[in-house]
C-alpha cells in the first residue's frame, strides 16, 4: 500500500506541478498516446519531452485467472528524433486466480524504440524496437502473456484522414525453464470525430506456444485531447478465441510533461 500511495502521489503531482498548473506544452510539443491500443505508434514524442502514459486494466476469463484488475504506467523519452527510450510496469495487480485472490506487483520493462525510415501522409514511418524483462512480478497474465525478450516492427501513416498503426511481433516466452517463440501482428485504425474525439479500431492476434492456441482480439476505444500535451482514454477488448481473455475495459490518460527536464 506504501507503494502505491508513493506512486499516486507522483502521478498526480505531475499531472499539476504546483508552479505550473496552467502551463500549455508549446505549439511542437504535443502527446503521442501509445495507449490504450495493443498496437505501438512508428513514431516518437518530441525529443526531450518526458511522456507518462497512466491507466487501469480490468479483465476477465483468462487462461491464468478468472478477474484480473491493475494499474499501469509507461514512462517515455526521445533523446534524438531517431531515438526513444521506454520503461513500463503495473504497481499493483489484485487478482483471483485458482480460487485465490491476491494482490503482487506486475512486471517491469525497459526498451528502446528506434526510426529506420521517416514518413509524411500516406509515406509510412517505419521504425523498431526491443524490449527486455527486467522484474517478473509473478501475477498472472492475460492471453498473450509476458514475454523475457520482445522486438518488434512497427508502421504508421495517415490515409485519406485515417491514421494506422501496424506492428509485426515477435517475443521470447519462457515457462518452468523452457522457452518459446510467439508471433503476434496488430493493426489499429483511428479517426476523429466531432471537436478533440477520436475513434480507434483494432484486430490483433498472437499465438500461444504452451497453450498451442492463438489469442485473437478486437479493441475499440475513445480518446479526448484536452490539450496537446494530455490525452484521456476508454474503451474495451472482446478475445475472440476460447483461450483468449473474454474482456478487457480500460481507462486512462497521456501525459506529456510541458517542460524539458533538462
Amino acid at each position: 500500500m506504501r507503494f502505491f500511495f508513493l506512486y499516486a502521489a507522483l502521478v498526480f503531482g505531475v499531472i499539476v506541478p504546483p508552479s505550473a498548473a496552467q502551463a500549455q506544452a508549446p505549439d511542437d510539443a504535443e502527446a503521442n498516446p501509445g495507449r490504450p491500443t495493443v498496437s505501438t505508434p512508428a513514431t516518437l514524442t518530441p525529443v526531450g519531452y518526458l511522456q507518462f502514459e497512466t491507466g487501469f486494466l480490468g479483465a476477465d476469463h483468462s487462461p491464468e485467472f478468472s478477474s484480473r484488475h491493475g494499474l499501469n504506467e509507461v514512462l517515455k523519452l526521445s533523446v534524438d528524433s531517431r531515438l526513444e527510450l521506454l520503461a513500463s510496469g503495473e504497481p499493483i495487480a489484485h487478482y483471483t486466480a485458482s480460487g485465490t485472490t491476491a494482490n503482487k506487483v506486475g512486471d517491469v520493462f525497459v526498451g528502446a524504440q528506434g526510426v529506420v525510415l521517416f514518413g509524411e501522409g500516406a509515406k509510412p514511418t517505419v521504425a523498431a524496437s526491443y524490449f527486455h524483462r527486467a522484474y517478473d512480478g509473478g501475477a498472472p497474465e492475460v492471453d498473450f502473456g509476458s514475454p523475457t525478450n520482445s522486438a518488434l516492427i512497427l508502421a504508421s501513416a495517415d490515409v485519406k484522414g485515417f491514421h494506422y498503426d501496424a506492428n509485426a511481433v515477435f517475443n521470447e516466452l519462457k515457462q518452468s525453464g523452457v522457452r518459446r517463440g510467439q508471433f503476434g501482428q496488430t493493426l489499429s485504425i483511428s479517426h476523429p470525430l466531432a471537436g478533440k474525439l477520436t475513434l480507434s479500431g483494432e484486430v490483433w492476434h498472437f499465438t500461444q506456444p504452451f497453450l498451442r492456441g492463438h489469442a485473437v482480439g478486437n479493441l475499440w476505444a475513445l480518446s479526448y485531447a484536452v490539450r496537446k500535451n494530455l490525452v484521456f482514454d476508454g474503451g474495451f477488448n472482446r478475445g475472440l478465441t476460447s483461450t483468449s481473455t473474454r474482456w478487457e475495459v480500460f481507462a486512462g490518460f497521456t501525459y506529456l510533461l510541458p517542460r524539458r527536464p533538462w
